[in-house]
């Protein structure tokens, strides 16, 4: 079985769960604070050293139409800095609606409070690990 990290990134915040490939499925972890994109690496280095993960996913922003955006480049940036860091293959995933799935997915558990910031990015990471298990076999 192997373990996977996802990243829905943001400037702010960058939400992250944690997949298997033998189930496909993924749970969302507690979301990072960012400065300007920029998590707290040893944070992000201790997530690794937990979750041993084999691969690395990033989401990747695209604008419906499939073009790119400034938070696009960002991103790429972001998955880049993982890699260099950590040695680990990233791959980047297409990211479009999960954010509002993700705030769909939670309303429809708890209403009003289960939308925070770090809680809707998490599940935004967990749609996007899961679509690219679903996608990719391993």
């Amino acid at each position: 079985m192997s373990q996977l990290l996802g990243f829905d990134f943001g400037t702010h915040n960058i939400g992250v769960a944690v997949g298997q490939s033998i189930t496909g499925t993924a749970s969302p972890l507690a979301a990072l604070k960012a400065k300007d994109g920029q998590p707290d690496w040893l944070v992000v280095e201790k997530l690794i050293k937990e979750w041993q993960p084999k691969l690395l996913v990033v989401g990747l922003p695209l604008n419906m139409d499939g073009s790119e955006q400034v938070l696009t480049d960002l991103a790429r940036k972001f998955a880049n800095r993982l890699h260099g860091r950590f040695g680990l293959p990233v791959e980047l995933q297409d990211e479009r609606l999960t954010t509002v799935a993700a705030k769909e997915e939670l309303f429809a558990r708890g209403g009003f409070r289960e939308l925070s910031k770090d809680k809707i990015d998490s599940a935004a990471a967990q749609l996007i690990l899961e679509d690219y298990l679903a996608h990719h076999s391993l």
